[in-house]
């Protein structure tokens, strides 16, 4: 069986969400997260630096996005 993943606008879910029960088609929200990546991400907990944290807010102005054109 193929696993598709699919981007959906957040006005049209419902839209398609409703389309696919129509069509009888499986959704899955789960998202299976490897214990692996889960631990990566304790570690980085553990050994981070409150000190060297900023609000997100600030941080976002640090990075430079791509606009589509």
């Amino acid at each position: 069986m193929k696993e598709i993943t699919l981007k959906v606008p957040d006005h049209k879910i419902d839209f398609v969400l409703e389309l696919f029960e129509q069509l009888g088609i499986e959704v899955s929200d789960d998202i299976e997260i490897p214990e692996e990546h889960k631990e990566i991400v304790r570690e980085r907990i553990r050994t981070s630096d409150p000190e060297k944290m900023i609000p997100w807010n600030e941080a976002r102005k640090q990075f430079k996005f791509k606009t589509n054109k």
